[in-house]
């Protein structure tokens, strides 16, 4: 099987493409994660895998833990990740994972999906990427450090940093902090723990790609 890693931001794709794996970037979107999924599919690739960051709803998932759920929540409705391809990255984890529409960025609001759903974590892309792998009959699975823990608020700039390739637009950053400078203690602890989250998704791509070759 020749899996392809559909990713939020370019950097995660860097870190797929490290271990020989093809890898687009969808730009933290639903809709750029289906597009991105699809071109993976029409470039040769049997399977999917939605890989990269995640945000926090059950408090017990610190920064730099890696999930591999067995399921994704998708509009109510419970999507099964292959759980063979999940085990060619590790051991699949007692985690369901939420597919969000939009950020969930405040404290308040994952503590209150936490409770309505019982997801543990969530992101933007998996959701599409299962609806994708069902419509093409091929099969996915999810790969996922928890960036941001529950118990926080993503900072203003957090939210406006990505463009829709996936990349980081310092001058949107900026700007965020010129008006409003006490994000930045934040922002400090934001970049600490999405730099656990990338090292933590760089050791199970290095032992996966160890492990097949």
């Amino acid at each position: 099987m020749r899996p392809g890693f559909v990713v939020g931001l370019t950097a995660e794709a860097r870190i797929a493409a490290q271990g020989g794996y093809l890898a687009r970037a969808g730009g933290g979107l639903p809709a750029g994660a289906a597009q991105a999924a699809l071109e993976l599919l029409d470039d040769g690739a049997d399977g999917l895998i939605s890989f990269g960051l995640a945000g926090g709803l059950d408090p017990a998932l610190r920064p730099g833990t890696i999930i591999i759920p067995a399921a994704v929540l998708a509009d109510g409705a419970r999507c099964a990740a292959d759980p063979t391809l999940s085990r060619r990255f590790g051991v699949t984890t007692p985690h369901l994972l939420l597919a969000g529409s939009a950020v969930v960025s405040g404290k308040a609001e994952k503590a209150a999906l936490h409770h309505a759903t019982g997801a543990h974590a969530v992101d933007l892309e998996s959701g599409a990427v299962a609806q994708v792998a069902a419509q093409r009959g091929v099969p996915f699975a999810v790969i996922r450090a928890i960036c941001d823990p529950a118990e926080r608020t993503l900072p203003p700039a957090a939210l406006v940093a990505l463009d829709a390739k996936g990349g980081v637009g310092p001058l949107r950053v900026l700007a965020s902090v010129l008006r409003q400078p006490s994000q930045i203690p934040d922002l400090l602890r934001l970049a600490r723990d999405a730099a656990a989250a990338r090292a933590a998704l760089v050791r199970v791509v290095a032992r996966a790609s160890a492990a097949e070759s």
